[in-house]
């Protein structure tokens, strides 16, 4: 075995294949897989290997495209064929008219990747595949190229790939301890001994947080007993002449598949069961958990009657074994949080049809620090502190249960509710809070008119849409409280912080005492790494001088990361994190002035107190620090308070506000005033796939101000043409919002994909956000819109289209 490599990969299964294999093909051939059995002996070998181009998202039909595009190749290797039935075509199926409204979309959504889905009814689904019945089916989706593949021979020709451009491979070779040095480099512990690296890959599948104990970090994820059978041969199979297409069930909560000339047929039962919560016996290789058919009795009745000949054939073997999840059921895929040189490629639950594409990713951002799609989707960092085991194996339990049932927007599931609250929580819950879950925080949506409201789960506007408009009107006309919680907040202390983030941000960053300023983060290729707010705070009794940097609460893990990374050696900075010490109570409308001054002694006056300020008080006698900034647009503040001390600030407003008419309001409220006003969401709008100029975002760069994280590959890009402009558009429609991933046509082209969309209630305009192709970003240009199905039309406008000259909050 070798004694130093550059990356040493665990875990012989799909994934740790794949990412072997996808190094080689970014150039390193300096790489190791060390596998403790043989190759594709935990999940991968019983996995029903299903292979299709479903995605909810672009990066996960992309990355789906590209497993789809190298397995074919593979399997068209002459010297190495692989068995991959391509192209069988596969539907999932609907009986209700929203699911068929959500497939509209999705196929809208992959168009713009360059896959084509169909949307087809009953009867064609029916023809397709003859051996299902129409009862209580409306239609389906069609993806022409769903598949399945051999699993084994799979990754075996993976792993042969990569050993012929330099890799090797080491099997029978358990991995007993890791130890990380100074320099970051790793030691990986074996028993056939020791071998030192520059970075190390989890791919170690149900064992992952084996391998993750060794590093001192746990995962969130869990694993699901999962069950399937094949059957006997069934007659109007042999004899259809041609091989069945997939199916996909959320009806009755099952898929099947030919096999030979009968049926895989796989199981998403309600009585379903995790595996391995306290701990897994090492001798678990190559085997499987005992059959327990009558746990999914309930779900074979519903197969049988879609596809009656299942009553008349036999069942010829059971396969039960765990497959993995995580807590919103995408795969963990990227760095891990709050370690270097360290990655991970986990929770694969789909890990045959996808695998190929995440080790691709992957490979890409070992490489070159980032990947040609925005990985947020599967980033390990977009979970945080709460995400412990318990709460991951309650969100396994209620994906298992809805595998085939997308999520609808503003749908929140309920297992693992609540996870994150503040003081508040509760108070506003029975102010009639609806909430929304960010980061594991909730968060107040709306507030409802009844307890028991409840809006239809669909694409279309929901019955919410008028109690949204009402909050807005009121913070417009009057004023509005709403509680942000999560919000990430970093503290940054040292001599040398503003050289610092000077260096971290691409624009200029203001050092000025009392002043709060907006940056933007930018990536070794000059792409959009990340957005913050920096507020310089004087020394106090609260602490020396410092800047509180403060971005999206999903933003947490990622950006301390990036922030840590790069710290230099010699630097006098130091970081830690308030985010779960203090939440924002946010004041906005034209009488926040008057509600403030009420109840914080000073002078608020805009003279004393103008827009882009903070300065630290009291709000009746909670402690607080209170900035001047507005993501609503209107007169705002916000108002950063102590959790101790919270419901303390939120009392004393509340009683300084009643003679202003003070009413609570929620995140759908600040969405619709934020898109009303040009401003971004991070990882909506803000993608690692667009520099700034791309993204409309050119006065924050200040290219003559010295180096800065991004610079130079920024000045190179810029002597390119820009491939797509963010846009805002005015959407011809009003039933509906344009929907994340839309596509926009002009003719049958799609020129453009929106990032996202909402009901301006100010400006009574549908509004959306979308990357588009230059020569349809001027304003005035008119695309069509695929709105889940229909075409609508759309025109690009200017942006801001409520109070374009910002005179509302600078008042």
């Amino acid at each position: 075995m070798k004694s130093r490599t550059k990356v040493v990969v665990i875990g012989g299964g799909i994934a740790g294949c794949s990412t072997l294999y996808h190094l080689t093909r970014e150039g390193w051939s300096d790489v190791v897989l060390i596998e403790r059995n043989e190759l594709t002996s935990g999940t991968t070998w019983h996995s029903a290997a299903q292979v299709t181009n479903f995605g909810m998202t672009q990066t996960m039909v992309g990355l789906k495209t590209h497993s789809i595009n190298l397995y074919k190749e593979l399997a068209e290797d002459p010297e190495y064929p692989i068995n991959y039935h391509h192209g069988d075509g596969g539907m999932r199926l609907a009986n209700t008219p929203e699911q068929m409204q959500a497939y509209r979309h999705f196929a809208s959504m992959a168009r713009g990747m360059d896959v084509h889905f169909e949307v087809i009814d009953a009867a064609e689904c029916a023809r397709r595949h003859p051996l299902i019945s129409t009862d209580n089916l409306l239609g389906g989706l069609w993806d022409p190229l769903d598949g399945d593949i051999d699993p084994a021979q799979l990754c075996q020709a993976l792993a042969r790939r990569a050993r012929a451009a330099g890799a090797e491979v080491y099997r029978n070779t358990p991995v007993t301890a890791l130890t990380q040095h100074k320099d970051d480099s790793w030691t990986v512990h074996t028993d056939q001994g020791d071998i030192d690296c520059d970075i190390v890959v989890n791919a170690c599948g149900y064992r992952v947080n084996e391998v993750g104990a060794m590093m001192g970090v746990h995962h969130p994820v869990a694993s699901m007993e999962h069950q399937y059978f094949l059957t006997e041969e069934i007659p109007a199979i042999r004899d259809a002449g041609h091989r069945m297409p997939l199916i996909r069930c959320p009806i009755s909560d099952y898929y099947c598949r030919q096999e030979k000339n009968g049926l895989l047929v796989g199981f998403y039962e309600q009585d379903c069961k995790t595996w391995g919560m306290d701990g897994i016996d090492p001798n678990f290789v190559n085997a499987l958990c005992p059959d327990d058919l009558d746990r999914v009795m309930d779900v074979l009745e519903g197969a049988f009657a879609r596809m009656p000949a299942l009553r008349e054939t036999g069942i010829h073997t059971v396969v039960n074994g765990p497959i993995t999840y995580t807590i919103d059921g995408a795969p963990l895929v990227g760095p891990i949080p709050g370690k270097r040189n360290a990655f991970c490629i986990i929770g694969l639950r789909a890990g045959l049809g996808e695998g190929g594409g995440h080790g691709w990713l992957l490979a890409q951002q070992i490489v070159h620090g980032e990947a040609c799609y925005d990985t947020w989707v599967i980033d390990p960092r977009r979970f945080t502190t709460h995400a412990n085991v318990e709460l991951t194996a309650l969100k396994a339990v209620e994906d298992y249960q809805n595998e085939f049932r997308f999520h609808f927007p503003h749908e929140h599931r309920p297992a693992g509710r609540p996870a994150k609250t503040t003081p508040l929580t509760p108070v506003l819950a029975a102010e009639g809070a609806e909430f929304t879950v960010v980061n594991g925080w909730e968060r107040v949506d709306y507030i409802k008119p009844a307890p028991d409201f409840k809006p239809t789960l669909s694409f279309n506007f929901d019955e919410a849409f008028d109690l949204v408009g009402a909050e807005v009107r009121h913070v417009a006309g009057k004023v509005g409280l709403c509680e942000v919680s999560g919000f990430n907040r970093f503290e940054i202390t040292g001599a040398d912080r503003h050289d610092f983030l000077d260096r971290m941000f691409c624009g200029n960053v203001t050092r000025r005492t009392g002043r709060v300023g907006l940056g933007y983060l930018l990536n070794a290729q000059g792409m959009v790494k990340g957005e913050a707010t920096i507020a310089n705070l004087p020394a106090s009794d609260h602490g020396p001088a410092r800047v509180w940097y403060g971005s999206a609460a999903a933003s947490e893990f990622h950006d301390m990361d990036w922030l840590q990374g790069h710290l230099r050696r010699d630097e006098d900075v130091q970081i830690r994190s308030l985010t779960a010490d203090q939440t924002i109570l946010v004041l906005a409308g034209p009488n926040a002035r008057d509600v403030l001054a009420a109840c914080a002694r000073g002078d608020w006056s805009k003279a004393a107190f103008p827009w882009l300020s903070v300065r630290e008080c009291f709000i009746g006698h909670a402690p607080a620090t209170v900035m001047g900034v507005s993501f609503s647009g209107e007169l705002a503040y916000e108002i950063h308070v102590p959790n101790a001390s919270l419901y303390a600030a939120y009392r004393a407003l509340w009683q300084a506000g009643a003679a202003h008419e003070l009413k609570l309001f929620g995140a759908r409220a600040v969405d619709s005033m934020r898109l009303e006003k040009g401003f971004l969401h991070w990882k909506a709008d803000l993608l690692t796939e667009f520099d700034p100029f791309e993204t409309g975002l050119g006065r924050f760069v200040k290219l003559d101000k010295g180096d800065f994280i991004g610079r130079t590959a920024l000045l190179q890009r810029q002597a390119e043409a820009p491939r797509k402009h963010l846009v805002t558009l005015k959407v011809d429609a009003s039933h509906a919002p344009a929907h994340g991933g839309a596509s926009l046509m002009q003719g049958a082209q799609v020129v453009g994909t929106v990032t996202s969309g909402d009901w301006g209630h100010r400006t009574g305009l549908n509004l959306a956000y979308a990357f588009v192709t230059p020569p349809h970003a001027q304003t005035g240009s008119r695309l069509h819109l695929d709105l889940c199905g229909a075409l609508v039309g759309a025109e690009v406008i200017a942006p801001s289209p409520y109070d374009p000259d910002f005179t509302r909050m600078r008042s």
